[in-house]
């Protein structure tokens, strides 16, 4: 008995023994691309059981493809719905490996770790993960591209004056897409929420609440500034344009502390907006441009400005002087330049800025809010010219492309150096006088383009002698002279 349990003994220890060798020794063979899945195994729903490899990668393929229609409605502003498809916010695989490991199941390891597994799946399935990723510039391109679209700024409470009357112009809550902290959200739910079926997000919106009150705005009850100019010399095409423009900016409600911009309120300087062809000032010259005369608005507008006492916070002088208001006095906007006329409310009060022309063509701006400088304090301007500079000569362009007899003159432009001041007095006594800018005018001569095309060279050469003395006037006589029709004959019969 003693012996046969003895001999059992070594013959267990060897087959362990050699079980334990070839555990230790033995690795999985690589698999090979026909190898096959073994059954029971998943990757999520789709199932791999037989399949190789090549197959496996193209089953989670077309599940991929599958998940990429998915819709997902996003949420944007105002609760407006934006649909799209998961495929459209960048989605992709993000682990083909996981087909390698199908194949390896049951493979790899010593025999007693392939058994177990095959053992596994014979009681249980193996689902595997499908890793997802999304494209965050994606996702940034649809909620830039369709969902911002949807934001809608704040309308502050506001006024309009109507038969010399305010009437309170309720406001509007604004709301705006947070982009930055919505791509998160977005980017955050879908790899690591999303279970694949339809879903919605809400995105994230700021709300902006209106400001202003029918209580606040009823205390603008008072004129604190007021100017007129007159435009009685201009042509239809450049008084319409300063009436578009006074009337882009009539309306306006300000509130403490907000700045205004004349250039965003009466800009873009198109046809669709309201303006013509009309002379401005170009390079030293006189130009049709759209818009031209708009520059008579703001010079209106900052004047009114500076009798309120508000604070100008940008302002530039034309570059040749205008003749509606005195040097020093103007505030010039140009697209090309940059150039802007720019004020604050540094009330503690609303301000209401009325601007109107009329049938004799004068424009006002008005600006009303609360008075609260004491009933003795006036201010005014007043311009002093520093320097004046005449043209001494004109300026011919010879143009070889027109007729002799040609001739386009342009006017001169005086030069000036010039400064405003602003004076104060309390109940009739000046008590302060402040440099409120200086201002440099361009000087440009009178200039003229010349026509001397001609085939008749005494003529040539007698429209080049006239050019040569650098006088326009001696240029129009000389064409003057070259044009002139032939005399009749005096011949008597005998």
């Amino acid at each position: 008995m003693r012996e046969k349990l003895w001999k059992k003994g070594i013959q267990s220890l060897c087959i362990g023994a050699l079980l334990f060798a070839f555990g230790t020794t033995a690795q999985a063979a690589p698999a090979a691309q026909t190898d096959t899945i073994k059954n029971g195994v998943y990757a999520e729903s789709v199932d791999l059981s037989g399949l190789t490899q090549i197959q496996a990668k193209a089953a989670v393929e077309a599940y991929i493809e599958d998940l990429k229609a998915v819709e997902i409605v996003l949420i944007a502003a105002d609760n407006n719905e934006v649909k799209v498809t998961a495929g459209e916010l960048g989605l992709s695989w993000a682990n083909p490996e996981l087909v390698t490991e199908a194949v390896k199941l049951g493979t790899r390891g010593n025999v007693i770790e392939r058994y177990t597994a095959l053992k596994d799946l014979e009681h249980e399935n193996k689902i595997l993960d499908v890793e997802l990723q999304f494209d965050v510039q994606a996702i940034n391109d649809v909620l830039a591209g369709e969902c911002a679209k949807f934001d809608q700024k704040a309308v502050n409470v506001s006024l309009k004056r109507e038969n010399g009357q305010f009437q309170v112009v309720e406001g509007q809550t604004g709301y705006m897409l947070d982009v930055e902290t919505s791509i998160d959200k977005v980017y955050d739910y879908l790899t690591e929420e999303w279970d694949g079926q339809p879903c919605r997000i809400e995105l994230d919106v700021i709300v902006d609440e209106p400001e202003g009150s029918a209580e606040e705005l009823a205390q603008v009850t008072d004129v604190l500034g007021s100017f007129t100019t007159s435009y009685k010399t201009s042509g239809s095409d450049r008084s319409a344009n300063v009436a578009n423009g006074c009337a882009h900016i009539n309306g306006t409600t300000l509130y403490p502390g907000e700045e205004f911009s004349t250039y965003d309120a009466v800009s873009p300087f198109t046809q669709a907006n309201g303006y013509y062809m009309a002379g401005s000032y170009v390079n030293g010259k006189v130009v049709d441009s759209l818009g031209g005369g708009i520059c008579q608005v703001s010079t209106t507008l900052y004047n009114a400005v500076l009798l309120a006492e508000l604070e100008v916070t940008e302002r530039h002088n034309h570059s040749m002087i205008v003749t509606y208001v005195e040097p020093s006095a103007d505030a010039a906007i140009a697209e090309s330049s940059g150039k802007d006329f720019r004020f604050k409310n540094n009330t503690e009060y609303p301000i209401y800025i009325e601007g109107y022309t009329t049938n004799n063509k004068q424009i006002t701006f008005n600006i009303y809010g609360k008075e609260t400088r004491d009933p003795g304090h006036s201010v005014r301007y007043e311009s002093e010219v520093l320097e004046v500079i005449n043209p001494t000569t004109d300026t011919i362009n010879a143009d070889g492309g027109q007729p002799i007899g040609y001739i386009v003159t342009e006017s001169a432009h005086i030069g000036y150096k010039a400064r405003l001041w602003k004076i104060v007095t309390e109940n009739g006594r000046e008590v302060s006088r402040e440099e409120i800018n200086s201002s440099s005018y361009k000087m440009v001569p009178r200039s003229a383009t010349v026509g001397t095309a001609t085939g008749d060279a005494g003529a040539y050469d007698q429209i080049m002698a006239a050019i040569g003395t650098g006088s326009i006037d001696q240029v129009k006589a000389t064409i003057a002279a070259l044009t002139a029709p032939p005399a009749e004959s005096d011949d008597e019969e005998d």
